[in-house]
């Protein structure tokens, strides 16, 4: 499976870190589903050169992506979208210990 184009860009100009730049490019490609579960990323070199900028600042915005939930790694392939976010929702309690505490009198 070969590697998706990204059309990422980094304005040096900007405020906000390259990394914040690229992991809110990449982010809202997979929310607007230009990006498909399964679609492998352009490696960390790759992106890299591509847009000028150190290897770390594309490393920082993957690994931040990761720990969203939104890509995952594939080992030696590279790193791919996630096909689903992480569940952040807690476990519903039963409420049997409410009620049986509603109950002792």
């Amino acid at each position: 499976m070969a590697t998706t184009k990204l059309s990422v860009r980094v304005n040096r100009k900007r405020p906000e870190s390259m990394t914040r730049q690229i992991r809110e490019q990449i982010d809202s490609l997979i929310d607007a589903g230009a990006l498909l579960a399964g679609e492998l990323l352009p490696s960390e070199r790759e992106l890299a050169n591509r847009l000028k900028v150190a290897r770390n600042v594309v490393r920082g915005a993957y690994e931040q992506l990761m720990d969203a939930g939104k890509l995952v790694s594939e080992g030696r392939r590279g790193r791919s979208v996630s096909s689903g976010r992480r569940s952040t929702t807690k476990k519903k309690s039963s409420g049997k210990a409410s009620k049986s505490k509603a109950r002792k009198k």
